[in-house]
């Protein structure tokens, strides 16, 4: 069987296919001598404001009839001796419309008045013809009316429709069925979803296409929820199925689509590998995915899907030079300013359109025109998809002058135009398709230009070779590290905190306001005209993204945190760090039990040779790894100590505890030389910055001390060397210096974390992240991020300089401690449970239970050889990681 040429791009956007009639079709000007020659077999096809004959022919083109045009639709009623048969359809019409003819892709031939009849071949007149007169008077009705009786027309004709059970398996069974659309570019196609206990079953009732849709419930991997027309009632499937691969289907109502979407996820056959959120953006921060896939994750977020021409994914215009021979991508003069919008980018036109919103009522706007329209979209994709030009625009290209001729003339527009201010679109970052929208690779005759020249391929830039070259000198731009430095400014301009409100106003960010999601609640409006009006506007105006984010988005951090070091070294730690990846389990490489109660706290020494620990028992102990003994312990004081820190240059140890006193222990003579009362409830935490030689504890109190100016002798004495204290709202946790010692982190026990300024002692930011306690806080070897752990069971990283939370997940158990080197990050939990996080690829690479008791302290070796641990269960074990060969 020949494969037809109709598609449901002929059919004018929105407009629903009904069934077709094998029929053929009898020529105006056919004469007895001439209708064997004249006639045409084919299928007459019922739409829902046209009328279309597709002839078998190929070289003969395609007739659409509107019926909005038509004069009379009846029975014919004549005769004719080649015709002798009143199961005859006769159209007579104002205007119709042939297309394909030859089967060459070209703007619609409009013709004049006519008079058309069809001989149906098996369905009988009376029957169609009520039909087809019921969809001709809807098209005399306004936009809206018409809409809401093709509605209806559809839900009714839909309800006769059922689902054919001889599509599914022996022992499958039906758990929901109900009516849907399946959508794709401009085109709405109705019919049934049908979830089954095994598959996915999309049955269009116009029977478009030989088979159902049918997707194996194994094959989805990924589901998300879709803003359609604007109301939340998307849904779009993402399978393994090479035909079915991205399917999105719009619902009757949010309810309906939230049922599915609910019921989907709990199907046992259901195996999803979707990414969180905070995941993809630590990934992307740390260099795990490119720009180029986190913007189409975040595109994704933001209801922007290739599936839906009124929210494609939008990109950013990157490179500002397209008139050069050669193209520098180290110099930031030839790179867009990514912190304001396309509007801002000139500033002498901004003035002016700042000047005509001073002037406008509310509400205002600076921008009349959006940055993603469907008409944006197939400006650039005219060459790779005529036909859906042809459907968006009523079967005509645009103006020569006007289409995409030349990159350069494109963003020039961009910056100059009064009523231009449009984006890109993935497809000039794509390198595996090579640039071929660029290319009038069908040959399709889009006219002349002013100048005469024909419209062909799209004008590159000079620096550019092909269109391959142009695509990939752009995606080397887009991955460069001066757009890494900047691409999160960008992002809070289309899918973040300065999209919408104050923010955007500040930022010159602000469009015509119907562009907003909730500027208006189409369902509450009772008057359909009203509504349809609205509707169209919001299409032709574009869509403001989904807001993803409510706080400033956080900055990739650049390829420079791998330090310079001798070659032999950086193989050895290469070696190790493939160990922790690779390994299958912790080994447990030895453990002591000296302590008689909780170890609270322990460090393994710069060179990695030794731990030294101390514990609620009152007792400070060193253990030899080399000799794998302990080699040391001492009693200080008679109460719980709570934290230890050695010394620089100096052979002493700070040791906290409950009593509220600092202990300095010498390690040289074995014994306490002095006891300072540092607070007035117990000590809970202590640091030191090593860098700036500051000492701080924490306490029950509610403050933190910062002592300074410890002597040669390592003698704290208050009123010499207390420096500044400062106050929080509760008990003081956890506290943590970051790796300059310029900024202290301190969790506390009412959920908030505090981030001080240490040169000034100043709070820079105060953020209530948890409503339970914060147990342990650890920064990022950069400096650039927080790892926090709460008693409510949760962990989570924090991006410093934002505020943003990155990375969130919920444990099993209270996170009670923590430790952070380089990309290896440890947990400890109150169930005694001990993670191993490879923090740059977020994933959890080791789950063991280490302990019987809660995980107190965790340290991890200078050069990431091994981990020790200590816990409630009085015991400190020092893990490896283990490779089974």
């Amino acid at each position: 069987m020949e494969k037809e040429r109709f598609s449901l791009l002929q059919l004018d956007p929105g407009e629903i296919y009904f069934e077709d009639f094998s029929a053929i079709f009898i020529p105006p000007d056919t004469t007895p001598k001439t209708y064997e020659t004249k006639k045409q077999d084919g299928r007459l096809k019922m739409c829902s404001k046209s009328l279309i004959f597709d002839p078998k022919d190929i070289n003969k083109p395609i007739v659409k009839i509107p019926f909005k045009d038509c004069v009379v639709i009846e029975q014919w009623k004549g005769s004719a001796k080649f015709l002798n048969s009143n199961n005859v359809l006769s159209v007579n019409c104002r205007e119709y419309v042939e297309l394909l003819e030859k089967n060459v892709i070209a703007p619609y031939q409009f013709k004049g008045s006519a008079n058309f009849l069809f001989l149906l071949n098996y369905a009988n007149i009376t029957n169609c013809l009520p039909q087809i007169s019921q969809l001709h008077r809807a098209s005399s009705l306004p936009a809206a009316e018409q809409s809401d009786m093709i509605a209806t027309i559809v839900h009714s004709r839909q309800c006769r429709d059922n689902f054919d059970p001889r599509w599914m398996d022996l022992y499958e069974k039906i758990i929901m069925d109900f009516q849907a659309d399946k959508i794709t570019p401009l085109v709405v196609n109705p019919g049934r979803i049908v979830l089954t206990s095994t598959k996915l079953y999309f049955q269009p009732y116009n029977q478009m296409g030989e088979y159902p849709l049918k997707i194996d419930l194994r094959s989805i991997k990924q589901i998300v929820k879709r803003r359609f027309l604007l109301r939340h009632i998307g849904l779009e499937i993402y399978s393994n199925a090479n035909s079915t691969n991205h399917t999105y289907f719009s619902l009757r109502n949010q309810s309906l689509r939230d049922t599915l979407y609910e019921q989907l996820l709990q199907h046992p056959e259901l195996k999803l590998n979707d990414i969180q959120q905070d995941v993809m953006t630590l990934q992307w921060q740390n260099g795990v995915i490119s720009n180029y896939d986190y913007l189409l994750y975040i595109n994704s977020l933001g209801d922007r899907t290739v599936n839906d021409l009124t929210q494609y994914p939008v990109f950013p215009w990157i490179i500002s030079n397209y008139t050069s021979r050669e193209l520098d991508l180290d110099d930031c003069a030839n790179y867009r300013d990514l912190s304001k919008p396309v509007g801002a980018l000139n500033s002498t036109r901004l003035l002016r359109l700042l000047e005509r919103y001073n002037e406008m009522p509310d509400p205002k706007f600076l921008y009349g025109s959006h940055y993603s329209t469907p008409g944006f979209v197939l400006y650039y994709l005219a060459r790779l998809y005529p036909h859906y030009v042809l459907c968006l625009q009523s079967g005509r290209f645009d103006h020569p002058d006007r289409m995409f001729n030349a990159v350069a003339d494109a963003y020039k527009n961009c910056l100059s135009n009064m009523s231009d201010f449009k984006e890109l679109i993935p497809e000039f970052y794509d390198v595996a398709e090579g640039g071929k929208f660029l290319l009038n690779n069908m040959g399709i005759n889009f006219g002349y230009r002013h100048n005469n020249v024909k419209v062909g391929d799209v004008q590159l830039p000079p620096w550019a070779q092909s269109p391959s070259d142009f695509v990939n000198i752009l995606r080397e731009a887009l991955e460069s590290d001066i757009v890494s430095k900047n691409l999160h400014n960008w992002i809070d301009l289309i899918f973040g905190y300065k999209q919408k409100g104050e923010e955007a106003v500040k930022a010159n960010n602000l469009f015509y306001h119907l562009c907003y999601e909730g500027a208006v609640d189409l369902d509450s409006i009772p008057d359909l005209n009203e509504r349809h009006a609205l509707e169209v506007q919001i299409m032709e105006f574009g869509q403001i993204p989904k807001q993803v984010f409510k706080v400033p988005h956080p900055r990739r951090k650049l390829g420079d945190s791998i330090p310079v070091e001798p070659y032999q070294i950086h193989q050895n730690k290469i070696i190790l760090d493939d160990q922790w990846k690779n390994a299958e389990s912790l080994d447990l490489h030895t453990s002591f039990k000296s302590h008689k109660n909780t170890v609270s706290h322990l460090f393994i020494n710069e060179n990695g040779t030794q731990i030294t620990s101390v514990g609620h028992d009152s007792k400070l102990k060193i253990f030899s790894l080399s000799q794998n003994k302990q080699i040391r312990s001492a009693s200080i004081g008679n109460m719980p100590l709570s934290s230890c820190i050695q010394l620089p240059n100096i052979n002493k140890l700070v040791v906290a505890s409950w009593d509220n006193e600092i202990s300095l222990y010498d390690l040289d003579y074995g014994r306490v030389t002095e006891n300072v009362l540092a607070h007035e409830d117990a000590i809970t935490c202590m640091s030191f910055g090593y860098k700036n030689n500051l000492l701080v504890s924490g306490s029950g109190d509610c403050t933190v001390k910062i002592w300074k100016g410890l002597n040669s002798d390592g003698v704290i004495k208050p009123i010499q060397c207390l420096h500044k204290q400062i106050d929080h709202n509760s008990q003081v946790n956890c506290l943590t210096f970051n790796v300059e010692n310029d900024h202290l982190a301190v969790g506390t026990e009412d959920g908030d974390v505090y981030i001080w300024e240490m040169n000034s002692f100043t709070l820079i930011k105060k953020l209530t992240l948890q409503s339970s306690a914060i147990n342990t806080i650890s920064y990022s070897p950069d400096g650039t991020k927080l790892g926090i752990g709460s008693r409510d069971k949760v962990f989570q990283i924090l991006d410093v300089n934002s505020g943003m939370t990155v990375f969130n997940t919920v444990l099993l158990s209270n996170v009670s401690s923590l430790k952070w080197n380089d990309f290896l990050l440890v947990i400890g939990c109150d169930d005694g449970t001990l993670q191993v996080w490879d923090i740059f690829e977020v994933r959890l690479l080791l789950e063991i239970k280490a302990h019987s008791g809660s995980v107190k302290t965790i340290d991890i070796s200078p050069q990431r050889e091994f981990i020790v641990s200590g816990s409630q269960d009085r015991v400190i074990k020092v893990w490896k990681p283990k490779i089974n060969v």
